[in-house]
């Protein structure tokens, strides 16, 4: 099934966003990770579009959205989720399932807990929890805050293809995709990864952003998470407690896979079709 490109102004900000399955009722927003596109949820969308309408932002500085012109100010967890309600409720979202990697689930967590109480019915967390390994953090800015340049496109794959390596297995043409739909030309002539460097600002700015535990055991909605079982974000320890306190959460650890599960494969896609499907 194919998808609509659309763009949206969302609190004085153009988002640009992908719909799957626009002729269904029932929703699903996937939201991407922190230096990546809605793109990377085309293979899941294309899934639930089938009995779904699945809408995949580019988070503000990813992709096709726009830049902020107020980094320190607009690059947050609260900023996001206020890009998303008023995404929601333009789009005429009056209740929802929400599918988050990373970054995109730490959102989801936020919304669920705030401004999308009630409205976010089952929630998704793709290797994220209300607490994040600091060395993990760091290993992430260190490259997404100073994003490599190449001179050809194949280049950039090979670069995506080492530094993503923990997502698991992706066949050669989802390798393609994931680098096509995440490349810009810099004036020069180089080709680099298709964000914003200063959205790492986020962890210095507002360096207790994704410290959720207080929104975490305020839910009471259905709450799946999938950890990659290398994952050096999401610890154990950490995943035994989200199934042990505030919703619940049923946990499962999908195997070959680090930071984060690509989200890519039948297994995954038959984990989150039946926990949607209820």
């Amino acid at each position: 099934m194919s998808f609509n490109s659309h763009y949206l102004r969302c609190e004085g900000r153009e988002l640009h966003y992908t719909e799957w399955g626009a002729q269904h009722d029932e929703v699903v927003v996937a939201w991407h990770g922190l230096a990546r596109t809605g793109r990377d949820m085309d293979d899941i969308a294309a899934v639930l579009s089938s009995r779904y309408r699945v809408i995949c932002p580019d988070t503000l500085g990813r992709g096709l959205s726009q830049w902020s012109p107020v980094p320190d100010e607009e690059y947050n967890l609260a900023f996001y989720a206020r890009l998303a309600t008023s995404l929601a409720d333009q789009l005429g979202i009056g209740a929802c399932h929400w599918l988050g990697t990373s970054m995109g689930g730490a959102i989801g967590l936020k919304l669920a807990a705030g401004a999308l109480r009630g409205r976010i019915r089952r929630l998704v967390l793709n290797d994220i929890g209300p607490e994040l390994a600091k060395p993990a953090v760091e290993r992430i800015r260190s490259y997404a805050g100073s994003p490599a340049a190449f001179a050809t496109v194949s280049e950039l794959e090979q670069y995506f293809r080492t530094i993503y390596k923990p997502y698991g297995w992706l066949s050669d043409a989802q390798w393609r995709r994931l680098t096509e739909t995440s490349v810009r030309r810099l004036p020069d002539g180089r080709v680099t990864p298709h964000y914003d460097p200063a959205m790492v600002r986020q962890f210095i700015v507002h360096p207790n952003d994704y410290d959720q535990w207080d929104a975490w055991d305020s839910l009471d909605i259905p709450v799946l998470v999938l950890r990659g079982v290398d994952s050096d974000l999401l610890l154990p320890d950490v995943a035994e407690a989200m199934r042990s306190r505030g919703p619940r959460a049923v946990v499962a650890t999908i195997a070959d896979c680090g930071h984060a599960p690509a989200l890519n494969t039948p297994e995954q896609h038959a984990l989150i079709e039946r926990f949607f499907n209820g």
